[in-house]
């Protein structure tokens, strides 16, 4: 099999040369490094390597908005997002702007060869890591949608017409399968998880 070209994207130089080098030992062919989006769509222009490795944040341009832009004009590269954000909001953001896959800086440099090689095999198919998204009810869903919109107990329970203690019993169930202790908390959660 042909060494894979690829085009590694993340500003923290340090971590690209570890990064080339584990590359490298795994026998991809490292064609090129950018530290910010607008170098990575730079250099895919000029290289087209057949694999785009792509940190979420980023100087200039970030790493979502660099994929969008590379998979528009070059479609035959398939980006893979290589970051510490697993958020599943980012992770659909991701595929969203045409990403090939979605992995942690943490994976081991075997594991992320095997992958890599899996993904350019089968561009078609999306390998992203396995996130728990908590199953919220129906009615759980009302409430945290209102929630979402501000609105106070009271308010929440005249619009789904129920009482204020049946709409704090709905809150302390979303409470524990959110994993969290108030409302803040509650909304900021469910945002990270793209339920509102």
């Amino acid at each position: 099999m042909d060494r894979l070209t690829i085009m590694i994207a993340d500003d923290h130089p340090l971590f690209r040369v570890g990064l080339k080098y584990a590359l490298e030992a795994q026998g991809f062919a490292v064609a090129a490094e950018a530290g910010n989006g607008l170098e990575a769509v730079a250099q895919c222009r000029a290289i087209r390597p057949q694999v785009a490795l792509l940190d979420i944040k980023m100087p200039m341009l970030d790493g979502i908005e660099a994929c969008r832009l590379i998979r528009a004009e070059l479609p035959e590269v398939i980006v893979v997002m290589l970051t510490t954000f697993e958020e599943p909001a980012i992770i659909a953001a991701a595929r969203q702007a045409g990403a090939g896959g979605f992995l942690s800086k943490e994976t081991e440099p075997s594991e992320l060869a095997r992958i890599i090689r899996h993904i350019a095999a089968a561009p078609s198919r999306y390998w992203l890591p396995e996130v728990a998204i908590p199953q919220l009810t129906a009615r759980e869903q009302q409430v945290l949608a209102l929630l979402a919109q501000g609105l106070a107990n009271k308010a929440i329970a005249r619009q789904l017409d129920l009482s204020t203690e049946t709409v704090k019993d709905y809150l302390n169930g979303i409470y524990r399968k959110l994993e969290v202790s108030d409302r803040l908390q509650a909304l900021n959660r469910a945002r990270e998880l793209g339920l509102v």
